[in-house]
């Protein structure tokens, strides 16, 4: 292959990932949330640009159209990719993640990245989706969401190792890490008093504290 033609392939190839950031990085949920309610999730709340901070505000049809916009857009992100290459197709993945996680058009807030990742894994790998489901139903039905959704996150990688070998768990890792860093960074630094326990606490429940309620 000519020195020109990898420069080629090279180039698509950085243009498809740049795109599956900017499509993870439109922020759905609040687009949803200010034509829906007129409220700016970043200043709401917990701050969380999430479907669920957009069930609070706007109710049950929005919160339906946040959900499938961000899942939809998981699934043109990895769309863009080459199924051919799964290196490219997990980094698609991993970074359509991160730009809903941190999104420029909202100066880097954002959401936990779980629908986009979703949507990545019905093209990809629908039973790593059914995993992520499963882990929020469960989590949804134990009213402790965010502790479902923390256990399927440990569990998909080594499932997707196990059905698809590397590139499964190079998928897997793609969505999962930019996750779990969105869970522990959180919104905002936590207090100086106890900040490792703080760090745990939001690894587990996706909150600075545990709470008795966190069905959303």
């Amino acid at each position: 292959m000519r020195a020109s033609d990898v420069a080629g392939s090279a180039g698509k190839a950085a243009l498809r990932l740049a795109g599956a950031f900017v499509i993870g990085a439109i922020p759905m949920a609040n687009i949803v949330a200010r034509r829906a309610a007129g409220r700016d999730l970043r200043f709401t709340g917990q701050g969380k640009v999430s479907s669920s901070a957009v069930y609070r505000v706007a109710g049950g049809p929005a919160f339906a159209a946040s959900c499938t916009l961000d899942v939809a857009k998981g699934m043109l992100a990895v769309s863009l990719a080459d199924r051919r290459q799964p290196g490219l197709v997990a980094a698609a993945a991993g970074l359509a993640v991160a730009g809903h996680n941190w999104s420029p058009f909202l100066r880097g807030a954002g959401g936990r990245g779980v629908l986009p990742g979703l949507g990545a894994l019905l093209v990809t790998a629908p039973a790593g989706g059914a995993l992520l489901v499963g882990g929020l139903a469960l989590g949804w039905a134990a009213d402790n969401t965010g502790l479902g959704c923390f256990a399927a996150q440990f569990l998909l990688v080594p499932e997707l190792a196990w059905m698809k070998g590397r590139d499964g768990a190079a998928l897997g890792s793609a969505l999962v890490v930019p996750m779990l860093v969105k869970r522990v960074l959180g919104d905002s630094a936590p207090a100086r008093s106890r900040p490792v326990r703080v760090y745990l606490t939001r690894a587990l429940y996706d909150r600075d504290q545990p709470a008795r309620k966190t069905r959303t």
